[in-house]
């Protein structure tokens, strides 16, 4: 099948590798010329496991093409996704200035029936925007639909290529079909391909981001009622997942939620509901406690240094808002480094892949290592704030011999309690006796 994918951020780019890998003829069009220049080059603008030899090997065999002409990649490919961004607007809605700006190109550039597909994170609605805007420009047919993505940051290639789900909105049965042939490869395992009505397609990506941000929050909240109880989070947490119906997923507390999805997402599905009348009190419950919980690092930490604090010296592992990625959107680790500077506090930090992101957001205002290591020398104390597998065993005494003060501020539980006790360390973590 000929397909365009317009916009080669993180979802595009994903879905357009994807759908190469699986035999399809791909053009992956963007305005972004540097950013095409580069990709045409195997040159990757995000970091996510597998996706460069992907993107490499479809392009030497021609299934993958990367342009700059957005019209011309529309007028030849039969099906066309728009995934393009959608920040946040400053009253929290989604800003879908983009989304449409491609949907009247995509009209622009029609000569032949299209199956037009929102793949972008759009509020319910947009989708008849989107075939408002076609329709100004052409006079050929096409159909709509929505086909929201659920990609992990960090797993994204894998969840494309193998999905627990598929959700497509659509209005025809042209476009059923369609949708059925190109996606058809990825669930051979059995996985179903949900069709629905078109806004419920909508409503769907942001509610599944929406109920996963409202667990991390709801046992975040439960790990600081575990701290001041003497109740081990580890425990309640394992009793609570043996429940079949609330089961084991994201009910690890931490420093609170980040990225590109979780905080715009459930900022826009608020905003939506306002302007329908709808006031959604649990949800501004979750935005609220996630901003809370995004200070209670430095809490701790200050809490422990006293008022040696001002004039210490803090290594960070960790800036990514999750391991696997090189993505600081709404990271914890933001929150905690301004924090740090703010009251005089000299930053060490070391993150395997987000240090050129973190660079372009502090600069020289903090340090930057290659090896968490080197981050420690001299440090009064360690904050752990991304769950990168090479944290989970360090060499303990290596760290004591480099560090100042022996005190870690573990914002992801990696570590045992009593193991640290052992090593000598002053060791606080979320949801647990220190």
């Amino acid at each position: 099948m000929k397909v365009a994918v317009i916009g080669t951020g993180y979802v595009g780019l994903v879905a357009g590798a994807c759908l190469a890998e699986t035999g399809n003829d791909v053009q992956c069009a963007d305005v972004d010329e540097e950013k095409i220049a580069r990709l045409q080059n195997n040159g990757i603008p995000i970091y996510e496991p597998g996706l460069d030899t992907m993107v490499s090997r479809n392009q030497r065999a021609g299934r993958l093409v990367f342009t700059t002409d957005v019209g011309g990649a529309v007028t030849a490919s039969e099906v066309v996704f728009i995934a393009v961004g959608t920040p946040p607007g400053e009253d929290g809605s989604a800003d879908l200035q983009h989304v449409l700006a491609v949907a009247r190109t995509i009209g622009k550039h029609m000569d032949t029936p299209k199956v037009v597909i929102t793949k972008s994170t759009v509020p319910v609605g947009t989708a008849e925007l989107v075939r408002e805007a076609i329709g100004e420009h052409t006079d050929s047919e096409f159909f709509v639909c929505s086909n929201p993505e659920f990609l992990k940051e960090g797993a994204a290639v894998d969840d494309f290529m193998r999905p627990d789900r598929v959700v497509v909105g659509v209005d025809s049965e042209r476009a059923k079909k369609v949708l059925t042939e190109l996606y058809e490869p990825f669930l051979r395992t059995g996985n179903p391909i949900m069709f629905m009505d078109i806004p419920s397609a909508e409503v769907t990506k942001y509610a599944a981001n929406a109920m996963l941000a409202t667990r991390i929050s709801f046992m975040n909240e439960i790990a600081e009622l575990c701290e001041h109880v003497g109740a081990d989070v580890r425990a309640v947490r394992k009793g609570m997942g043996s429940d079949s119906r609330i089961g084991k997923s994201f009910l690890f507390p931490g420093p609170g939620y980040g990225g590109s999805c979780f905080p715009k997402d459930v900022q826009a599905l608020i905003r939506t509901a306002d302007e329908n009348g709808v006031e959604l009190k649990v949800l501004g419950a979750v935005e609220k406690a996630n901003a809370i919980q995004k200070k209670k690092l430095f809490a701790k930490l200050s809490g422990s240094l006293g008022d040696s604090l001002s004039g210490s010296t803090v290594g960070v592992w960790g800036l990514a808002f999750k391991a696997e990625t090189d993505d600081m959107r709404e990271s914890p680790a933001i929150d905690l480094v301004e924090a740090l500077l703010n009251n005089g506090v000299g930053v060490r930090a070391h993150d395997p892949q987000a240090t050129a992101t973190a660079r372009a957001l502090f600069g020289d205002r903090i340090e930057y290592f290659d090896s968490p290591y080197d981050a420690l020398e001299g440090a009064d104390a360690l904050v752990i704030v991304t769950e990168w597998q090479e944290f989970r065993n360090p060499d303990f005494e290596r760290m004591k011999s480099l560090m100042k003060r022996s005190l870690i501020i573990d914002g992801r539980n990696l570590y045992k309690p009593e193991r640290m006790a052992e090593h000598g360390f002053e060791y606080l973590s979320f949801g647990r006796s220190s």
